[in-house]
């Protein structure tokens, strides 16, 4: 994604796309995410960065 600079890169079966997409209520299997993200292009890229981030625990969920 960050090499080729493509601003709309979006891997719905990626194991942490799919745990966000499922904590979200996008839908936890590729295709309902898919669907779901198909609204974000031509920015899917910076969509799945922002999914990621929601897997990185708080420091209140960490303790």
């Amino acid at each position: 994604m960050r090499a080729l600079g493509d601003p709309d890169t979006f891997l719905p079966s990626d194991l942490g796309i799919r745990k966000a997409g499922a904590r979200l209520g996008l839908g936890s299997n590729a295709r309902a995410i898919s669907e779901n993200a198909a609204a974000w292009r031509p920015w899917r890229t910076y969509a799945t960065h922002q999914l990621w981030a929601t897997l990185t625990p708080t420091p209140k969920e960490a303790s």
